[in-house]
Formats: structure tokens, C-alpha cells, sequence
């Protein structure tokens, strides 16, 4: 008997080792080229570490919080950081607003719309095509000479001196506009599965009690895709943050006019031009990590108010039991 009993715990443990190397690949992988240099970025944000044109190599020398100081003195990290957040809510406002219409409309037991699959085809094509293709297809269509810059002047729309790419909010916008087409399909499947995952009964029941549409989607629908939704957000923001190739390329790497358009990220890949500036660059990657950590936390929480209220109050009725127990 005992002799059975330990031939099924060997066997078991055999079989939990084969899943362990299994994972083993994606933990080195995360490892390797994420949790290292993660760590080497926090290390290197607290040293004087650049190359200069005559002394050549400096560092690295421990600094403490030279290079943040630095940072918030000089006001451009922020600029450019409140550039990136403009151009991002200027394309996800749209960008959520006709997703979730569409998934709406796509899942709508009383349309019962035909070709769902075609249609999610081609609303998530753009997001294959690469970003550098998308932005010299907008250099061409909206430069000074392009065919609707042409278009429009010649329909008196437009000012005949009229140029996209040389004023502020129309380089904004365009920019804005590449990265709702890139991702609009991407969000609409994800809200499309978070609605399809709701129980048709709940929203039956809600409409034989006399509900309307609108009354079903903000009491309903809505609640339930709050996980959904707090993906999008996140996963959203952080793209957004790190924005980069659309902007640098759409503006020819100088930042567009006024350098209304240059993001954090064109600034941080700035500093490690020919001065490779490592420290601060190095510091103004973690300062926009912890940002970025924050306005996700802060929306953790603000989608998760009500269940994390739930969760506190069954604590403290079980710390209750547990003392009246006593």
C-alpha cells in the first residue's frame, strides 16, 4: 500500500516538473530582456553617464537624484510627456466611442447583422499594417502637394496656403487619427467578446421588466465590461505612452511644428543620440514609469470600487465572526 502511494507521488511530481519546463522559456525570456533591463534603468537613472565630444566617456559616477533634478528643471520631459497624453486622448476618445458602438451593434440579438466574421476581418486589418507604412501614406496624402490637401483646396474648403503638416493641432490630429485606425478593430473584438460573454437572460429579463435599450446598456452591459474596459484603458495608455514611430516618422524626426508632436518617448531616444546621455535618459524612463504605474493603479481602483468595497466589508464581517467566536 505505502508502495503505491509513493509511485503516484513520484509520478505526480514528475509531471509538475514537466510543466515547470514548460514555463521555464517565458520566465528567461521576461528575465533576460524585461526584468533585467528594467533594473539596469532604475540603476543607471542615479549616475552621471554620457559621452562628451572632447572628454569622450564619462561615468558612470553615482549622482543620487542629479539627473531627476535635472529633469524637472530643464520642463522639456514634461512638455513632450503632455504632448504624448494630448495626441493619445484625442485618438482614444474616438477610438472607445465607436468601438463600443460597433461591438454593440455587431452582437445585437434584434439586427442579427450577417458576415460578423468578414466584418471583424477587416476592422482589424489596419492593425497588421505596419506603422511606418501608415505614416508615409499620410506625408503623401496631406503634404503641402498631396492629393486631399489638393483635393480640398481645390474645393475651396481650404486656403490655398493651407498645410497639415506645418501647424500644430492639424499634425496632432493626424497623428491622433492613424493610431484610432491602427487600433479601433483591436478594441471593437475585445468589448465585442466582453458582450458576448454576458448572459442573454440577464439582458431578456431586463427587457421583459420594461427596460430600454439605453436603460440595458448603462445597467447592464456597461457594469459588466468594466474588466474589459480597464484592459483597454491600461493596455491603451501604456501604447500610448509609448508612442513613438507614427510621430517620429509623420514629422520627419524633428517633433513637427513647434515641436508640438514630439513624444516622451522621441525625447528619450534623443538622449541616446551621439551624447548617449544613458542617466537621463535613464531617469526620465522611470519617471514615466511610475507615472504610468499610478494612472493605471488609480484606474484599477476606480473600476474596481465597488468589489473592492464588497471584499473590505466580508473582512470585516469575518473578523467580527471571529472575535464574537472567541
Amino acid at each position: 500500500m505505502q508502495q503505491t502511494i509513493k509511485h503516484k507521488k513520484k509520478s505526480v511530481i514528475n509531471y509538475n516538473k514537466w510543466g515547470y519546463y514548460f514555463v521555464a522559456p517565458f520566465f528567461i525570456v521576461y528575465i533576460v530582456f524585461s526584468l533585467i533591463p528594467l533594473l539596469s534603468t532604475f540603476y543607471y537613472s542615479f549616475f552621471e553617464y554620457y559621452y562628451h565630444q572632447v572628454r569622450g566617456e564619462i561615468g558612470p559616477n553615482f549622482a543620487w537624484f542629479l539627473n531627476y533634478k535635472a529633469l524637472f528643471a530643464d520642463g522639456l520631459f514634461f512638455k513632450y510627456l503632455g504632448n504624448t497624453v494630448i495626441i493619445w486622448i484625442i485618438g482614444f476618445v474616438p477610438q472607445i466611442v465607436v468601438s463600443l458602438l460597433l461591438a454593440l451593434w455587431f452582437t445585437s440579438t434584434r439586427l442579427k447583422i450577417k458576415g460578423q466574421g468578414f466584418f471583424k476581418t477587416v476592422m482589424y486589418m489596419p492593425n497588421l499594417v505596419m506603422a511606418s507604412a501608415f505614416s508615409f501614406i499620410f506625408m503623401q496624402l496631406f503634404s503641402n502637394t498631396g492629393a486631399i490637401t489638393k483635393l480640398l483646396t481645390d474645393g475651396g474648403i481650404i486656403g490655398e496656403t493651407f498645410s497639415f503638416v506645418d501647424r500644430v493641432w492639424p499634425t496632432r490630429g493626424l497623428i491622433a487619427l492613424m493610431n484610432f485606425i491602427m487600433w479601433f478593430g483591436n478594441t471593437t473584438i475585445l468589448l465585442m467578446a466582453g458582450i458576448m460573454g454576458i448572459d442573454d437572460t440577464v439582458i431578456e429579463s431586463a427587457q421583459v421588466d420594461g427596460a430600454n435599450s439605453l436603460q440595458v446598456f448603462y445597467r447592464i452591459i456597461l457594469p459588466l465590461l468594466k474588466p474589459i474596459l480597464l484592459f483597454v484603458f491600461v493596455t491603451s495608455l501604456v501604447g500610448g505612452v509609448q508612442m513613438f514611430d507614427i510621430p517620429h516618422i509623420f514629422t520627419r524626426t524633428n517633433g513637427g511644428p513647434l515641436q508640438s508632436a514630439r513624444t516622451v518617448i522621441m525625447y528619450i531616444n534623443g538622449l541616446l543620440g551621439p551624447s548617449k546621455q544613458i542617466g537621463l535618459a535613464g531617469a526620465a524612463s522611470v519617471i514615466l514609469f511610475m507615472i504610468t504605474v499610478s494612472i493605471s493603479m488609480i484606474l484599477f481602483f476606480i473600476m474596481n470600487k465597488e468589489e473592492l468595497e464588497e471584499i473590505k466589508l466580508e473582512r470585516q464581517r469575518r473578523k467580527e465572526m471571529k472575535a464574537s467566536w472567541k
